[in-house]
C-alpha cells in the first residue's frame, strides 16, 4: 500500500466518494473500502465482480484507437515488430490482495508501445476505478537513446480482509515491473502474465537496430 496515512484518509472520506459515482465505481469504492463486520464480510464486492468492473473499463477507454490517433502516425508505419500492450494494476493507497495473493489496485495501466523503423511510441493510459478520473501520457524514443528493456519484481504492502472484524492484515505482495530505460531516465509501469517473448522480441529488435 503506498501510504497508511492516505488510506485512512480514503476510509474516512468514502461518502464523498460514494456521492455522484456510478454503479461501477460504487463497486470499486466498496471494493476496496468495505464496511466493516459481517455486513462488510456478507455484502462485499467479490474479486470477480470488480475485475468485471475494470474489464468494461479497459473495453470503453478504446485505448489502442486512442494511442495511435495520440501518436499520429498510421499503423502500417509501425510493423517493425508487433505492438506491445502491458495491462497492470499500478501502487496505490487504495489496493487489496486476494485470497490467491494476486493485488488489485484501484489504478490500472494499460500500455501501449509501437515499433517503427527509427523509434520506439510509448501511449500509457491510467484509469482510476473510483473516479471520473484518467491519465495519458505518450513518449517517442529513439532506438539509439535505449540502453534497455526489462522486467522486475518489486514488494509492496498492501491489505487482505479476511473474517468479520472488519480489519485488515496488512501483507507484502510482488508486482511485475516492465522498463525502457534511456540515458538519464525510465519510463517503467505494472504489468502481469508472461511477456518474456515480447521483452525477447523487444531487445532483439534493439541490438539490431544499434548494429
Amino acid at each position: 500500500m503506498a501510504n497508511a496515512l492516505e488510506y485512512a484518509q480514503v476510509v474516512a472520506q468514502k461518502k464523498a466518494y460514494l456521492k455522484g459515482a456510478s454503479a461501477e465505481q460504487k463497486k470499486a469504492i466498496n471494493y476496496f473500502i468495505p464496511e466493516t463486520g459481517c455486513k462488510g464480510l456478507f455484502g462485499k464486492v467479490k474479486d470477480e465482480d470488480y475485475d468485471a468492473v475494470v474489464k468494461a473499463a479497459v473495453d470503453a477507454s478504446n485505448s489502442y484507437k486512442r494511442a495511435l490517433d495520440k501518436i499520429g502516425l498510421d499503423e502500417s508505419e509501425l510493423k517493425e515488430i508487433p505492438p506491445v500492450t502491458l495491462y497492470g494494476y499500478e501502487d496505490s493507497a487504495c489496493s487489496k490482495t486476494t485470497a490467491a495473493g494476486a493485488y488489485r489496485s484501484n489504478l490500472y495501466s494499460i500500455t501501449h508501445l509501437f515499433f517503427s523503423a527509427t523509434q520506439v511510441y510509448m501511449y500509457q493510459l491510467i484509469i482510476n476505478t473510483m473516479k471520473n478520473e484518467k491519465k495519458e501520457r505518450t513518449e517517442e524514443y529513439f532506438y539509439k537513446d535505449i540502453t534497455n528493456f526489462s522486467t522486475s519484481s518489486d514488494t509492496i504492502e498492501s491489505l487482505q480482509f479476511k473474517g468479520c472484524s472488519g480489519a485488515p492484515k496488512r501483507v507484502s505482495v510482488e508486482i511485475q515491473k516492465f522498463a525502457l530505460i534511456v540515458p538519464g531516465d525510465k519510463f517503467s509501469c505494472a504489468t502481469y502474465g508472461d511477456i518474456d517473448q515480447q521483452v525477447k522480441a523487444m531487445k532483439n529488435k534493439l541490438r539490431e537496430k544499434k548494429q
